[in-house]
């Protein structure tokens, strides 16, 4: 693993010493993954949403799901 450095406020710091059942380590690594994962969601619907933008057939996905629908009635 790499290490790297993170600066908190001294009475933060007090703080954590204080808790020491928690490895704040782990804390750290989970908060950094929840956020890389919630930047790559908010990426990948951002791409989406520009794929959508070009499309020019007029197809609509609620309209075919309509259709599909009603002839099986």
């Amino acid at each position: 693993m790499t290490n790297i450095t993170i600066t908190v406020e001294p009475s933060l710091r007090k703080r954590m010493k204080e808790i020491r059942a928690v490895n704040w380590s782990e804390v750290a690594r989970a908060a950094f993954q929840a956020r890389i994962e919630a930047e790559e969601r908010k990426s990948a619907a951002e791409a989406i949403r520009r794929m959508r933008n070009k499309d020019t057939t007029g197809w609509s996905g609620s309209e075919e799901i309509r259709k599909w629908r009603d002839r099986t009635k």
